[in-house]
């Protein structure tokens, strides 16, 4: 594949993301119910298909396109969901400005400045039982991912570690949300926003050719 990043593969992840999520949206929605409301898959379903339809829907730059894509999250009915993944795009967008391709370190660069932007919306941190289990890991492989591997192993290494993440939360108490109420019942169930992060990974990773 190529070795820069283009709008193209962009849209190309962003809609890969898009059909994670709908493809595991029920199961999402299982893991929630034991320790939330059980709506979490409809919840993130609702988010990346508008995520997807932004994708679609073209702009001038990549930029703008995560910009819209950030903005159209913001606006949906998402609880906490929406404001947390339209801060990382928005983020990712403005690591963005005046590229119009992406190498390797450009493309860290705008995983790292939405996922930090998310941070410190959050406050959320590894231990917490959230997304964040899954988003800071994944982070932390894009940034010793090895250049010469290319970036589709970069996204590949990511996706494993917020798999990892994720599946580590069913050892931990919450700390934010509704399951923070719960106690040690919620050891031995992953958070379900964790797991969609995993899923939005192997995605991105996914939909990269």
């Amino acid at each position: 594949m190529s070795a820069t990043m283009n709008q193209t593969h962009l849209s190309a992840m962003l809609k890969a993301a898009a059909e994670q999520i709908r493809a595991h949206h029920e199961m999402l929605s299982r893991l929630d119910s034991a320790i939330g409301d059980g709506d979490h898959g409809s919840t993130i379903l609702r988010t990346m298909e508008a995520v997807e339809r932004t994708a679609a829907e073209g702009a001038s730059s990549m930029q703008e396109l995560l910009s819209k894509v950030a903005w159209a999250v913001m606006g949906c009915d998402g609880g906490s969901t929406s404001p947390l993944l339209g801060s990382f795009f928005q983020g990712m967008s403005e690591a963005l400005a005046g590229k119009t391709e992406l190498d390797h370190a450009s493309m860290v660069a705008m995983f790292e400045g939405g996922i930090l932007k998310l941070a410190r919306q959050s406050r959320a941190k590894v231990g917490d039982k959230t997304m964040m289990d899954a988003f800071l890991p994944a982070l932390d492989a894009l940034k010793s991912a090895d250049p010469a591997q290319g970036m589709k192993a970069a996204l590949q290494r990511a996706a494993e570690a917020a798999a990892q993440g994720a599946e580590a939360t069913r050892n931990m108490r919450a700390r934010y949300g509704r399951a923070r109420n719960l106690g040690d019942r919620v050891i031995g169930h992953p958070d379900p926003g964790a797991v969609s992060v995993s899923l939005i990974f192997k995605g991105f990773s996914e939909g990269l050719n």
